[in-house]
């Protein structure tokens, strides 16, 4: 019998239009296979439910979870919060009111003071990160080579590898990482890990 390494984990995706579909797809199966429970989680604007079309294929996908609003107690019942790739952060960075952080980036502001949840970041998700570069300031990290300028202006520690790991935060380079970005999550929450800090190269 396998054994399911991520039993009673919760894992949280942040999702929004033109999501990068196989990325998305491959984390709908792949972290239930090992005992995840996994949720899709949008700025619902008030609305039961929203449907999202995938980038490539215009494929819809029905969110009805979201994080406006989420307290305390929920949000660290996640044991990893990730922001995909493609658009999705660019969508979820909107404000309504500049002096205010957006509601997703505030979320992340919030799971980065909880060391105990993952942050999962991978490819362009980084955007959502632009407004509190604080959080990202030091830390060892890979993006979507259009993101490495921003990178730097953050003060990130920029690696080139498809994976980085440094503690609480995993990155990964591209939408086309999905696999070994989610591998090297599922071992980071499982314990099932390279030393903290390590790069991977795929």
């Amino acid at each position: 019998m396998t054994r399911m390494r991520l039993a009673g984990k919760k894992i949280g995706i942040l999702l929004e239009s033109d999501f990068y579909e196989h990325e998305i797809w491959y984390y709908n199966y792949r972290f239930p296979e090992e005992g995840a429970e996994v949720h899709f989680l949008t700025r619902l604007w008030g609305q039961p439910s929203l449907t999202f079309t995938g980038h490539e294929y215009k494929a819809p996908f029905v969110c009805t979870e979201s994080f406006e609003n989420m307290d305390d107690e929920t949000l660290r019942s996640y044991s990893a919060l990730i922001i995909p790739s493609a658009m999705v952060s660019d969508r979820l960075r909107y404000s309504e009111n500049l002096a205010e952080l957006p509601p997703a980036t505030d979320l992340m502001r919030r799971a980065f003071a909880e060391p105990g949840i993952v942050k999962g970041i991978i490819c362009h998700g980084l955007w959502l990160m632009s407004r509190t570069p604080e959080l990202i300031r030091g830390r060892r990290l890979v993006c979507h080579p259009n993101l490495y300028g921003d990178a730097l202006n953050m003060g990130a520690r920029y690696e080139d590898a498809d994976v980085v790991v440094d503690d609480d935060l995993v990155t990964g380079r591209t939408g086309a990482q999905a696999g070994a970005f989610a591998r090297t999550l599922i071992e980071r929450l499982s314990g099932d890990r390279e030393p903290v800090g390590a790069g991977r190269r795929s």
